[in-house]
C-alpha cells in the first residue's frame, strides 16, 4: 500500500506493521480461546495425561508473536539498531568537527 499524502514514509510503514501486529494478537486470542475450549469441552482435562494439546499451539504461536511484537515495538530488530548506529555515528562526526 503506498503512503498517503503529506505522511512521512517511515512512519506509516511502522503504523501498518503495529496494526498488522494488533490483528495477528486478537487472531492469537481467539484461536487459542477456541482451542482450549474444545480441549475442555471434550472432556480431556480429566485425564491428566501430561500437558494439554492446545498448550503446544499456544507456546510455539506464541513465541512466534512474542518476536514479531517485539521487533514492531523496537525491542530488537534492525530499524531500531540501525537508528541507534546512525544516532552513534553523527555524535562521533559532531565530535570531531
Amino acid at each position: 500500500m503506498e503512503t498517503p499524502a503529506n505522511l512521512d514514509s517511515q512512519l506509516w510503514r511502522l503504523a501498518q506493521s503495529r496494526a498488522h501486529f494488533k490483528a495477528q494478537l486478537l487472531r492469537y486470542v481467539l484461536v487459542c480461546a477456541l482451542l482450549w475450549t474444545i480441549w475442555y469441552v471434550t472432556g480431556h482435562h480429566f485425564y491428566g495425561s501430561g500437558l494439554p494439546w492446545p498448550a503446544w499451539v499456544t507456546l510455539f504461536w506464541g513465541l512466534g508473536l512474542a518476536s514479531k511484537g517485539a521487533t514492531c515495538y523496537g525491542l530488537w530488530g534492525t530499524a531500531s539498531w540501525t537508528e541507534r548506529e546512525y544516532q552513534e555515528l553523527r555524535r562521533q562526526q559532531q565530535a570531531r568537527q
